[in-house]
């Protein structure tokens, strides 16, 4: 039986990337064992963490769910200087998302349920 789960994201300059993931996710770390590592529980049992190192090709991207998808894509942009990046959508995908990447190449992403009975259903179950 899976519990929990954690994915880890690595970046070259810790100090700089542990910012950039505080931004990104609006809060401080959760967790910060030692030096070059942070984790934050995005969900209960869901960790995100950041260490230091070399990112890991083909890795991602993590996708996380929010609210509004436009507003986000807009904050993201302006705060940590994200290029423009599109939004997709399919009538046979129950969600709009999007895809971008942090400076260390790591693969990120947004998505945004269509229907909001949908969106409400998946936090019932979290």
């Amino acid at each position: 039986m899976i519990y929990e789960m954690t994915i880890q994201i690595r970046v070259t300059d810790m100090q700089t990337g542990q910012a950039w993931y505080e931004t990104l996710l609006k809060r401080q770390p959760d967790f910060v064992p030692h030096e070059g590592f942070a984790e934050w529980e995005l969900l209960p049992g869901c960790w995100l963490q950041v260490a230091e190192g070399t990112r890991a090709a083909g890795s991602g991207p993590l996708r996380l769910g929010v609210n509004n998808l436009d507003d986000e894509r807009e904050r993201i942009m302006r705060h940590l200087q994200v290029e423009h990046f599109e939004i997709h959508s399919r009538s046979e995908v129950p969600v709009r998302w999007a895809t971008f990447t942090d400076p260390w190449g790591n693969r990120l992403g947004l998505f945004e349920y269509h229907n909001e009975e949908d969106k409400a259903e998946r936090m019932r179950i979290c």
